[in-house]
């Protein structure tokens, strides 16, 4: 396994190792001994998975309080992954960053908490994976707006773009950025 540089403190992109052969390959896409030493510090409490159509617009997500951090991997297909800083005193609040996780690249991504996340599927269909540091609550479950023009994610233009109603009303940054709780 060996990590991949980001450009925003805290996102760790993680490229496992692939044995592989004709017959196929095998990789660990989760070892507790190992994961830490590249950044992966949280202890996961719930799996998560989801399938998505080509187009399909999953965030941008976050849990308040205590927060939820996430270990990512598109298993099947291909999607562009996104995460956006909510940490207030970071140099890079409201700044995105974005990586193409695939079944054919085998990247995860870390996205501790303090983030917002959310996806695009670019292949026809694709199975996305969380590993989760805390379990769902509805009650903390929050997000900002997937299109939010003072964020600029530069999602692919190529696409029709399938959200959520609940995606669709979500809030600008700026209208819920004096109520966040993550700090740099």
């Amino acid at each position: 396994m060996k990590t991949v540089p980001t450009r925003i403190d805290g996102l760790v992109l993680i490229e496992p190792t692939v044995h592989g052969d004709e017959r196929g390959f095998f990789a660990e896409t989760w070892r507790a001994d190992s994961w830490p030493a590249a950044g992966v510090t949280a202890d996961f409490v719930q799996d998560n998975h989801s399938r998505s159509v080509r187009g399909t617009l999953r965030g941008m997500h976050f849990q308040t309080s205590p927060g939820q951090a996430k270990l990512v991997r598109c298993a099947r297909g291909s999607v562009l992954d996104v995460a956006v800083d909510l940490r207030a005193g970071s140099p890079t609040f409201g700044e995105w960053e974005g990586f193409e996780l695939s079944d054919a690249n085998m990247r995860q991504l870390f996205v501790p908490i303090g983030f917002a996340h959310g996806f695009c599927v670019l292949s026809e269909e694709a199975d996305f994976t969380y590993r989760c540091s805390n379990y769902y609550d509805a009650a903390t479950e929050a997000g900002i707006a997937w299109d939010d023009p003072d964020v600029a994610i530069d999602w692919p233009s190529d696409l029709e773009v399938l959200v959520s109603d609940r995606d669709a009303q979500a809030p600008r940054l700026a209208d819920v950025a004096d109520g966040l709780p993550f700090r740099y």
